[in-house]
């Protein structure tokens, strides 16, 4: 059985938009991070709401690393309630219960991730689908913002490994309590 990794990006403050002032993504250490993740996986778990927003950047993205190649290669699942119809992005609709859906995807693959911590990741934590919480914390503080790290309850996370890059992003990784 596979196992599903949650990964995503944030302030100190816990915002996650705002990215322009804050995301600094020719970070070495924030590379070599995604690296692990992206090439480690099997396939793409997302909300609604990030496969919309990754869907606009990610097809037209190259790079040297070949990262860019393999993210759009990998085979991705969108969960939404509003979506309907076959996706583009070699994109699949989960239809159905998206912990039962998501049971069969860990019986077809090794390693599955998902990016952010919104609806999605919740209802994975609290079917207890969750191996890992990989959280990137930036050294910045937005202040207003309305988009921040939210839980519908809380969530008890053991500190497996932290790292540190050269411009201060904190790479925590962590595990859910059972």
């Amino acid at each position: 059985m596979g196992n599903v990794t949650i990964s995503f990006e944030m302030t100190l403050d816990g915002v996650f938009d705002q990215m322009e002032y804050w995301f600094d993504e020719n970070d070495p250490g924030l590379q070599r991070a995604s690296d692990e993740l992206v090439f480690g996986a099997d396939a793409v778990l997302l909300g609604r709401r990030s496969y919309e927003f990754f869907r606009e950047y990610w097809p037209a993205q190259t790079d040297d690393r070949g990262f860019a190649a393999h993210y759009n290669a990998l085979p991705k699942y969108v969960a939404s309630t509003t979506l309907s119809g076959p996706l583009d992005w070699n994109c699949t609709l989960i239809e159905g219960d998206l912990a039962d859906y998501t049971r069969g995807l860990l019986d077809q693959y090794d390693s599955i991730i998902s990016h952010g911590y919104g609806g999605v990741a919740a209802a994975l934590v609290d079917a207890g689908l969750v191996d890992e919480v990989q959280a990137g914390i930036h050294p910045f503080i937005v202040g207003q913002a309305e988009e921040r790290l939210r839980s519908p309850h809380p969530i008890g996370l053991e500190l497996l490994d932290v790292r540190r890059t050269d411009t201060g992003i904190i790479q925590a990784r962590y595990s859910p309590r059972r």
